[in-house]
């Protein structure tokens, strides 16, 4: 079995069955509750970042409204995978067109990443809101709400998500190690929070992978991210803002060959840093360094070599240490 299934099998394991399971999102479930009680919703969107519930929530509701049974009544397509017009004239039409019998007088397409379809394929959706609206309710889900065309837009009720809080994200992962028997450092659930950022999905992926290595801790979480842990990213930030350019150089080699990360990945993870609360430097001297960061993942992006780029950021620091009075440690 390969490692992407075993994660999409964990993943699925621990998915909330129905609308009270979901968490962080209690505004969204309360209005979605109504449309339950009563039996009747209009087209639905959900918008926000990836990993936050959207696709759980339209399962969970379908799961309210028509039962355990509730796939009879539901056709869900990704549309990443059929983002074309044939699919919305021959698929969906063929689905929404027919009559449902039940207590609930309506079927649901649930198209996930709908704002991958193409500009003609939603044009197409547009008319089949319309024309089936009796029969056939839609829910779309998209990280992007821009890419979605405004006529979709106008015809759906709009719900946006936000990411989920620390205190949800780390208790869901405590209750998935106690109940799969895996052991881990409580830094190392609060480490996958701040690399996740709210993606639930990405949290239990990370976590299974770093259960595969033994015991979770917080060197297995980066490590299995391919990210070096930001302490070392910020002593080596430090060493440069101090005036030690040839230590610098040396930590961010290590770090580079350590962690096997490419000169991209480096400066993404300098620009957190930079912003992080335990990074003691002026205001000034941190606009300086976003502003450097930016113009050098500019040059890495268009083929610059890495070493260069970085090691010229390095000698950046060194010279705005000097100029500004370096950090504040």
């Amino acid at each position: 079995m390969s490692e992407e299934l075993v994660q999409l099998l964990w993943t699925e394991k621990y998915r909330p069955r129905t609308l009270d399971d979901v968490v962080n999102q209690s505004d969204i479930v309360a209005r979605l509750k109504v449309f339950v009680k009563e039996k009747n919703m209009p087209h639905l969107l959900f918008t926000g970042p990836p990993g936050v519930g959207k696709t759980t929530v339209a399962l969970a509701l379908v799961n309210d409204l028509y039962g355990e049974d509730y796939r009879r009544y539901v056709l869900e397509m990704n549309a990443s995978d059929e983002r074309g017009i044939d699919v919305i004239r021959t698929k969906v039409k063929e689905f929404a067109r027919s009559v449902v019998v039940g207590d609930v007088p309506f079927k649901v397409v649930i198209l996930d990443e709908a704002d991958n379809m193409t500009a003609d394929a939603q044009q197409a959706l547009r008319r089949l809101m319309e024309m089936y609206v009796s029969t056939t309710r839609f829910i779309l889900m998209a990280n992007y709400s821009s890419k979605i065309i405004e006529p979709i837009q106008s015809r759906c009720a709009v719900f946006r998500f936000s990411p989920l809080s620390r205190e949800d994200v780390v208790g869901r992962l405590k209750m998935i190690s106690e109940k799969e028997g895996v052991k881990y450092d409580p830094e190392a659930l609060d480490a996958i929070y701040d690399i996740t950022e709210g993606d639930m999905r990405r949290a239990i992926n990370i976590l299974q992978a770093a259960a595969a290595l033994g015991k979770v801790t917080v060197s297995s979480v980066y490590k299995v991210v391919g990210l070096a842990h930001p302490k070392e990213i910020r002593e080596m930030i430090q060493l440069a803002l101090n005036g030690n350019f040839s230590e610098a150089r040396e930590r961010l080699r290590k770090i580079m060959i350590d962690y096997g990360l490419s000169g991209v990945d480096v400066i993404k993870q300098i620009h957190k840093e930079i912003f992080d609360p335990d990074m003691k430097i002026d205001e000034e001297l941190r606009v300086y360094i976003a502003d450097y960061a930016g113009e050098i993942n500019y040059r890495l992006i268009e083929g610059a070599d890495d070493e260069i780029q970085l090691n010229a950021f390095l000698a950046r620091l060194v010279l705005l240490g000097k100029r500004l009075g370096g950090s504040k440690s």
